[in-house]
């Protein structure tokens, strides 16, 4: 119950947050924002590969990678593209969309580079989710997860005795979420 309530509030989240951006503006700023975030990492836009944006949201960095096959997921993939006016599928040829959660996934082919960025703490079965998206990686492959993390002790334990955070039923510390991949077989590069 309480992940479908969380999955409304991200809806009602998104329509509230784009209402006052022009989508060609807001999509402009987006595209920089993921070429900005690639650099960050040192990591040269990808060409000719396959990737799997995994809980893409409707601007995520699938907007940005063109010339690869691109597969992005997202339970509210579909609500969006009926709600939002920054979102239409049809504006991105080269991505294969799939209205699933990370516990859903399975496409039985691996990819050379996983997305998952800023999704994993919304994710209603973390361990499930986790296996997902390392089963979906070829052997040298990478996996690019971004998370927000409790840098501080009290806040963590505060938003994980009470539900203040719907959106993020998980509530860890970096140290933990790296553990969740190492425990996995992972190298983390950084």
């Amino acid at each position: 119950m309480r992940w479908k309530i969380a999955q409304r509030l991200e809806q009602r989240w998104w329509k509230s947050y784009l209402a006052d951006k022009s989508p060609v503006d807001y999509l402009t700023w987006k595209q920089g924002y993921w070429s900005d975030f690639l650099a960050e990492l040192n990591i040269e836009k990808p060409e000719h590969q396959s990737i799997l944006d995994a809980g893409c949201g409707p601007a995520g960095i699938f907007i940005h990678l063109e010339g690869n096959q691109v597969t992005a997921t997202d339970p509210l993939i579909d609500n969006y593209e009926k709600q939002l006016n920054h979102f239409n599928k049809s504006n991105y040829p080269w991505v294969e969309f799939h209205s699933q959660t990370l516990e859903e996934i399975n496409f039985n082919k691996p990819f050379d580079l996983v997305c998952c960025l800023n999704v994993i703490n919304h994710v209603n079965d973390i361990d499930r989710s986790y296996d997902n998206l390392i089963l979906d990686l070829k052997p040298k492959g990478k996996l690019i997860l971004s998370i927000d993390s409790h840098n501080y002790l009290l806040p963590r334990l505060l938003f994980k005795l009470l539900p203040l955070d719907i959106l993020h039923p998980h509530q860890y510390t970096l140290k933990e979420y790296e553990s969740h991949l190492i425990e996995r077989g992972l190298k983390i590069q950084r």
